[in-house]
This record gives structure tokens, sequence and C-alpha cells, in this order.
């Protein structure tokens, strides 16, 4: 992973923290994207320039269709090539079926998934030509199960997963990988819906998952050339499959 060009939005939540200290660590140049909450993200940007490795954080609203491909040129510009991709950022409002407005929900698939593909689009034919690398999108539990947040969020984690297989089966040929992981409970992110005391008992592990556990399986989901067409649940045992 040393010396790639990594590409992470949602670096202001807590596992784009986690998860943009783990590629500091390893070596990689990234450009840290955030929405609202730029400290996190400038915080990420000094660890890594203290490490020696180019890093830039860029603000952007990915409710815009036409974000992802400026944010694409502007970190090949600046940084190069994206080698890793890692579309982390999302929205989530909690809401019952029938209080989902038309605004709510485009704005919801906009961003959960139109984003990750444009973003994809962008970076994928750049990786065949070179022959290497990583996409990893962040899904989550409900969209296997619906989960507690409302059909908006539920459909487009869902569709993630046809992306996942739709492009790694086109690109894997070419040493490109393409993947998800789906987290369910993982505290200390604005994703987490605060389920209640109880909830952790529920949970056969007993407790709530961390955004570093989260950071270290995308790390070895990212240094494996030979997983792709995967999404990969870290659930604490919830959810068996």
């Amino acid at each position: 992973m040393a010396g790639r060009t990594a590409l992470l939005t949602g670096a202001s939540g807590g596992i784009g923290g986690a998860l943009g200290e783990r590629l500091v660590a390893a070596g990689v140049r990234v450009a840290f994207t955030y929405g609202a909450h730029s400290e996190q993200a400038e915080r990420l940007v000094s660890l890594a320039r203290s490490a020696g490795v180019d890093a830039l954080a860029l603000g952007a609203d990915l409710a815009d269709p036409d974000t992802p491909a400026r944010l694409v040129e502007q970190v090949t510009a600046q940084l190069g090539p994206v080698d890793v991709l890692i579309p982390n950022a999302g929205t989530a409002t909690m809401l019952e079926y029938a209080d989902v407005d038309l605004a709510t929900w485009d704005d919801t698939l906009a961003v959960n998934l139109r984003a990750p593909f444009l973003l994809a689009q962008a970076v994928l034919p750049g990786m065949v030509e070179r022959g290497h690398g990583r996409v990893l999108f962040m899904s989550s539990v409900a969209a296997f199960t619906g989960g507690m947040i409302g059909p908006h969020y539920a459909a487009s984690k869902a569709g993630l997963h046809g992306l996942v297989h739709f492009l790694a089966a086109r690109v894997a040929a070419h040493g490109v990988t393409v993947n998800a992981l789906a987290p369910a409970l993982v505290e200390d992110t604005r994703m987490f819906p605060g389920a209640g005391p109880d909830v952790p008992i529920r949970i056969p592990v007993g407790r709530y998952g961390r955004p570093e556990e989260v950071a270290d399986l995308a790390m070895a989901v990212l240094g494996n050339g030979y997983l792709t067409s995967q999404v990969i649940g870290l659930d604490g045992g919830a959810y068996p499959r």
C-alpha cells in the first residue's frame, strides 16, 4: 500500500477517521473529503504530514452529481492517480416508511449510492489501465435486514451490493478488486442510531463495535488481491449469514 494514492470520503466521521489513520500509517497518500465538519479531515492531514506522507483535505457536497468527477480530478492533479477508492461518506435520517418524503429519498440515494458509483466510474478505467486498484464501498447490515434507520437508507446500501458484483466481475482480471464492508452498531460514529442500553445484550460479543475494528478489517481487504466481489459483515455476530 505504501506510495499508493487513496481517496477517502467521509473522513470527518468515526470510521473515516480511524481508517484515515490506518492509511497514513501504511504510507498511503490520502485525499480526505468531508461535508460539514472539516476538523477531523484537517487533523488527518496534519498527522500525515508529520509522518512524511502527502495528504489533503477537500470539502465535498456529494449530493451534487458533478462533485465526484471534480474530486477525482483534484486528487489526481495534486496527489496522483487514485489507486484506492473508499466511498465512506453517507447520510442517514431515521424515519418510518410513511414519513419518507421524496426529497429525503433522493438525497439519501444521491449520497449513499449515486456518488459511490460516479466515483468508481471515474477511477476504474485508470486502475484497469495501470493493472492495480482497490475499491471498497461502505455498506451496512441494513442492506440485508432492513435495519432501523428507514427504507431509504436500507435501499441505498442494498444498491451498493449490486454495484460490487457488477463492477468486480468486469475488472478482476486487470488486478482491480471491488468489495464492500457491512458493519452494524458501531459506536462513536454519526450513523450510530443510539439503539438503547439493552442492544449489546442481543449482540453475541456483548458490546457495540468500534471504528478501529472496521478500519482494521478494511485494511485487510484492501491488502488482499485475491478477495473481490464480496460483502463482508462486521456486526458482533448479530446477523449470521
